[in-house]
């Protein structure tokens, strides 16, 4: 088990062009998270805790498009504009970019099935780091997000989802309050803005 006593990390999940309105697979207001994640992202770096960003990643070929037999347009190729970071995006210096679903054969959705530049995964980088709390949001809550907050659980660290923070695909109407219920069911908690302590960023 993780220590939760342990210092806290911001992990920002998959904020990509083609995410966001314009994108090759848009969330509807997925922009919106964007001024939002950049005050906890100034927060946590102002903190000296650490700063995740992951992106989708994606060969163009790959079971994950429609094209190979998965249910996606399209999207975050490696290398193109839509697989960028939103523009408006602003990431510490110091943030570590996790790649993720680079895997012709995979879909996946977590975080944590994706590695740094230096091919290291992100549970390793985190325990390196003292990390015991995971603080996320992003897009999207109902896949990207979920899938990230329930393999960090499940790898006894602790989660809180950042609901001023996220916005989902709701392929089928009410997904991503689901995807909430999901979470908090496994032991996420919840918090925004207004809620999270700072002082409870680190030991």
């Amino acid at each position: 088990m993780v220590d939760h006593g342990a210092k806290s990390a911001l992990l920002i999940v998959d904020v990509q062009n083609d995410f966001c309105p314009g994108g090759m697979l848009a969330v509807a207001e997925g922009d919106r998270v964007v001024p939002v994640l950049n005050i906890y992202g100034e927060l946590f770096s102002s903190e000296g805790l650490p700063v995740f960003a992951s992106r989708d990643w994606h060969p163009t070929e790959t079971t994950h498009f429609k094209a190979y037999g998965g249910i996606w347009p399209v999207h975050c190729v490696r290398g193109s504009k839509g697989a960028e970071f939103h523009p408006l995006l602003k990431l510490p210096r110091e943030a570590i970019v996790i790649s993720k679903g680079m895997d012709p054969a995979r879909d996946d959705y977590s975080a944590f099935d994706g590695v740094d530049d230096t091919g290291l995964p992100l549970p390793e980088l985190l325990r390196r780091l003292g990390v015991g709390r995971i603080f996320m949001g992003g897009l999207a809550t109902d896949y990207c997000v979920k899938e990230t907050a329930l393999a960090a659980l499940r790898q006894g660290f602790a989660v809180t989802v950042l609901e001023d923070a996220v916005r989902g695909v709701d392929l089928q109407p009410g997904d991503s309050e689901r995807a909430m219920a999901e979470m908090q069911a496994a032991g996420a908690e919840t918090a925004n803005l207004s809620t999270v302590d700072p002082s409870g960023y680190r030991t």
